[in-house]
């Protein structure tokens, strides 16, 4: 088990009580403000020390409330990235990410210089202090130093959440990397589900203090009514496709899913890439007949596995398509009048125009 979290915890008003364990790569901690993922990241970190807990980061226990044991902030060997860089404005780039080698014995040292330098695309910006950089850039130094440490684990606190549209689509394959690649398993504070869900191999979803489900990020997202708050429109399946062709002619990438070929806008990965693709709940119809004289061309068959019906006008129903999970919220009246039950056999439609590039990430083994 890479995480094991058992945390009851009050700080004024507020009382966090969550317990939840995962062994995915990089786990997703998602909730609004205020519902308790920063507390329990500096719980993790040793910035904060819990009233009850016991937490243990790949079978190493650092907090037993229990049994007396906390292990020191600098013996945990956890990296922490913060929503700002945080780096050093008078060191270079280079001596920023050497200051995280300190924090490590000689003996103990793995992580070489040159590959976190070119896992993270930094090379360039060596010899450049911190005020010339981009805020993307910033952030690439920061995790850069933080895995020069050797951590165990890596905590990231919004890293993202100061950065443009344009800054974040620069920095999303470095994170990719950094989960496929670096070997250092992460814990990634959210309020973005289309961050989560291109990210994130597990989830964990906290409101008010407590954990409303985690699991595989696969399970967790398909199921739209565990972001009620402010991330109901973007909850939706994730699955697996590869690059299969590009339409040079409509600019135009097909993709190959178990549940058929996706035609989606122009994509520079190459043929035989692997994709995690979210199919948003949102902007999935639903047919008992196969389509005609339609402009959305991407049409998948398959059969209603369950339908979650929930209070408000629109329930979830999921579908198993060729082995691959699809989620359509549609109205409880579409339910009743097309008659719509379990092992009843649908269509789903799908513009192409609904997929979002930002929610398109480079899928690693065993990722989803």
């Amino acid at each position: 088990m890479i995480l094991d979290v058992d945390i009851r915890h009050r700080q004024g008003g507020f009382a966090l009580e969550a317990r939840f364990q995962s062994d995915g790569r990089l786990t997703a901690l998602f909730g609004p403000s205020g519902s308790g993922k920063t507390t329990i990241v500096n719980a993790v970190g040793g910035l904060v020390r819990p009233d009850h807990a016991r937490i243990a980061v790949q079978g190493r226990v650092l907090v037993d409330t229990k049994t007396s044991i906390v292990v020191p902030k600098h013996w945990r060997r956890i990296g922490y990235v913060f929503q700002e860089g945080r780096l050093f404005p008078h060191l270079n780039v280079r001596h920023n990410l050497l200051f995280g080698r300190w924090f490590t014995p000689k003996i103990e040292r793995k992580a070489s210089f040159e590959h976190v330098v070119d896992l993270l695309g930094i090379g360039h910006l060596l010899d450049r202090r911190p005020s010339t950089l981009s805020g993307g850039e910033k952030q690439r130094v920061a995790i850069g130093r933080a895995l020069l440490a050797d951590p165990q684990l890596l905590l990231m606190d919004e890293p993202l959440a100061s950065l443009d549209d344009a800054r974040k689509a620069e920095i999303y394959p470095y994170l990719e990397r950094l989960r496929d690649e670096s070997g250092v398993p992460i814990v990634l504070v959210s309020h973005s589900v289309a961050e989560i869900a291109r990210l994130a191999t597990s989830v964990v979803v906290l409101s008010e203090g407590r954990v409303v489900t985690s699991g595989p990020a696969t399970e967790v997202l398909r199921h739209t009514s565990f972001f009620a708050q402010g991330g109901l429109t973007e909850a939706g399946a994730l699955i697996e496709a590869q690059v299969s062709k590009h339409d040079e002619a409509y600019d135009l990438t097909v993709l190959q899913a178990r549940a058929g070929a996706l035609s989606v806008p122009r994509l520079p990965h190459p043929i035989g890439t692997s994709l995690r693709v979210r199919l948003r709940a949102r902007d999935i119809m639903l047919s008992l007949k196969a389509p005609e004289g339609l402009s959305a061309l991407n049409v998948l068959p398959g059969l209603i596995s369950s339908i979650d019906v929930g209070e408000g006008a629109s329930v979830d129903v999921q579908l198993d398509c060729g082995g691959d999970p699809v989620v359509a919220r549609v109205t409880r009246k579409s339910v009743e009048e097309l008659g719509l039950k379990p092992g009843l056999a649908v269509h789903a439609i799908i513009k192409s125009i609904a997929f979002d590039p930002e929610a398109l990430g480079v899928a690693g083994q065993d990722n989803i």
